[in-house]
């Protein structure tokens, strides 16, 4: 006789795109969805202004082969994919030793075979979303990454051999041919070549978000706004969280908070190596059609994403590792105007543009962590902030399988906390 599965209480705690997806999966489980956010509506943080990509395909760790001297060598330049500021920080360079230590080959390879198999797998759920619901997110298929001169090219080469292997569809095409495909690409700018991924897309993730919080609300998931939770505990076989002065008890309890599911973890005993991360970003109207990018590209050198949504275009990147402030440097700004203006020149005037900042968290090996804790009936939810949106609906189902007793439909071999022992 077939075991009936146990409906419960649960609690979601953070209300970005991972959490919604989460109390998502769960409430069509059949639970009791709760879901607690310290903002005043969902996808108002991290995933508020992030570039849009949902890439599985081309979704690879910031720890890859030769990316340090990469780095390195442009850390100084006026422009550059990464913004220093906390330069004396310990905690920065405990994590810099860790990350540099996954920068060969070899862990390259595994790291993104496990990103690969999480991203995936969300990409069909969203999918699968997308047409039951008819949403419409401001999406566009299609991505390409552009290769500024052939060192770009040879260090994409561990990526490029997987694709292959993985039989995973794409092309490498000369200037000519990406600019076939993007035909407002500025022809003055160096273009050595271009990788081309069909099935990779973009869109609004904040929109997506607030579309899929309406149709969970419908499905009855309890939406908590304006609540921090600040402890979470065991109390006998209920899961207590701690809240602006009061309490409450569930049966389980998901960590989604984002960038504050560290802080959760540590007052559980449980340590991650994970490091806060500002992002930045400057959105703005389009004001010849004919010259702006028809669906999404990335800038290899730089690590910056150009998006279309609409009638707007986003460029997303620069990392700024140990941030504190909200406030966009103006060094990451130059990046941004730069690579704006380099490949669509006349598309839009960046200097009007929205600018936008948002912390998140970065992990040594760039693989979200998903899965049960230490604690019974607690669970995490933790994106690499340059991935979260790729992996979310595939980290919010399994989610709603473990907690459901369900066995998840992809293998979690390196996607939990036992990799960080």
């Amino acid at each position: 006789m077939k075991k009936r599965m146990r409906h419960m209480q649960v609690a979601v705690i953070g209300g970005g795109v991972v959490g919604v997806s989460t109390a998502y999966f769960l409430a069509a489980a059949g639970h009791e969805v709760a879901l607690i956010e310290r903002r005043s509506n969902v996808a108002e943080e991290a995933s508020f202004g992030n570039s849009g990509l949902v890439a599985p395909a081309v979704s690879a760790p910031w720890a890859t082969p030769g990316m340090p001297g990469k780095i390195f060598a442009q850390l100084f330049r006026q422009e550059s994919p990464m913004v220093l500021r906390r330069r004396l920080d310990p905690g920065l360079w405990r994590f810099a030793r860790r990350w540099i230590a996954e920068c060969d080959a070899e862990h390259f390879r595994i790291n993104k075979l496990r990103l690969q198999r999480i991203g995936f797998y969300s990409r069909e759920l969203l999918e699968q979303l997308r047409l039951h619901y008819k949403m419409d997110y401001e999406q566009t298929v299609g991505h390409l990454q552009l290769f500024r001169g052939a060192r770009d090219v040879l260090l994409a080469q561990p990526l490029l051999t997987l694709l292959s292997e993985m039989e995973v569809p794409h092309s490498i095409l000369d200037g000519e041919a990406a600019r076939l495909l993007e035909p407002a690409l500025c022809a003055a700018t160096p273009l050595t070549a271009a990788l081309h991924l069909p099935q990779d897309e973009a869109g609004n993730c904040a929109l997506f978000a607030k579309q899929l919080k309406t149709i969970a609300q419908s499905i009855g998931v309890t939406f908590l706004f304006g609540k921090s939770v600040e402890r979470v505990e065991r109390i006998d076989n209920r899961v207590a969280l701690h809240m602006d002065g009061t309490s409450f008890t569930a049966d389980a309890v998901v960590l989604a908070a984002g960038i504050e599911n560290p802080t959760l973890l540590n007052a559980l005993g449980v340590r991650l190596p994970a490091l806060p991360v500002q992002g930045y970003s400057a959105t703005c109207s389009i004001r010849d059609f004919e010259e702006a990018p028809l669906a999404a590209l990335t800038d290899d050198t730089y690590k910056t994403t150009i998006t279309r949504f609409g009638n707007r275009i986003r460029i997303a990147g620069v990392l700024d590792p140990g941030a504190r402030s909200p406030e966009v440097p103006e060094a990451a700004q130059r990046t941004l105007r730069k690579v704006a203006t380099d490949w669509f020149p006349n598309a839009s005037n960046y200097n009007n543009a929205t600018l936008w900042s948002g912390l998140r968290t970065m992990l040594p090996d760039g693989v979200p962590v998903m899965g049960a804790t230490p604690v019974r009936n607690v669970y995490v939810a933790l994106d690499d902030g340059s991935s979260g949106w790729t992996t979310a609906l595939g980290t919010g189902k399994v989610l709603s399988d473990l907690v459901s007793g369900r066995t998840p439909d992809i293998d979690l071999d390196g996607l939990t906390l036992s990799r960080f022992g």
